[in-house]
């Protein structure tokens, strides 16, 4: 018997997840008042009010990246939409998470009840090739190139979270979506 379900392709930060979530954790660090309005590209020092030592941001980032996605808060309406979807379509997450935090990662899924078919940490922001391999037929992304690149390499539609961070113009099979009320309502007519 062949599976007739739709196989969906799915970022988990700042999709999944609300993409504030990790300010507050940089803000205490930092002690700054960052907002995501702040953040204009992928890149969280993107938003600082003065300049920071990347590798030194970086370094503190790896080694609190645990804790923080173990507390990451989910994205509105994400856990109602995923748990309606999930007799209907496979859920595949794709993460540039690394292979460290799976265990957490995977953890963070059952705590909050976030139905899955298969959760795959790559550890790089090139999705393209496990996106293939798993023959996804849409994907959910919050990375502006991510998403275009997909779109392009897989011919496949990307909706795309709207974000501070992700402004710049897609190509028409990249959807801009505010919210996953309006992702939903996407899929619903088009799978």
């Amino acid at each position: 018997m062949t599976n007739l379900k739709h196989r969906f392709g799915i970022d988990i930060d700042g999709t999944v997840t609300c993409p504030a979530t990790l300010i507050p954790h940089i803000n205490k660090q930092y002690n700054i008042n960052m907002t995501l309005q702040d953040v204009t590209e992928y890149d969280f020092l993107s938003g600082f009010p003065h300049p920071v030592d990347r590798a030194q941001f970086q370094a503190w980032f790896k080694e609190n990246e645990p804790r923080m996605y173990e507390v990451s808060e989910l994205a509105a309406d994400a856990h109602r939409i995923l748990t309606a979807w999930q007799n209907q379509y496979e859920l595949y997450y794709i993460s540039a998470r690394g292979e460290n935090v799976f265990d957490i990662t995977k953890n963070w899924f059952d705590q909050f009840k976030v139905p899955y078919d298969h959760i795959e940490c790559i550890g790089s922001h090139n999705k393209i090739a496990i996106a293939k391999k798993h023959g996804v037929e849409a994907f959910f992304e919050d990375k502006h190139d991510n998403a275009v690149e997909i779109a392009e390499e897989l011919k496949i539609p990307v909706i795309l979270f709207d974000t501070p961070y992700n402004q710049m113009s897609v190509p028409n099979n990249v959807i801009r979506v505010s919210n996953w009320v309006e992702a939903n309502d996407w899929i619903l007519k088009n799978f």
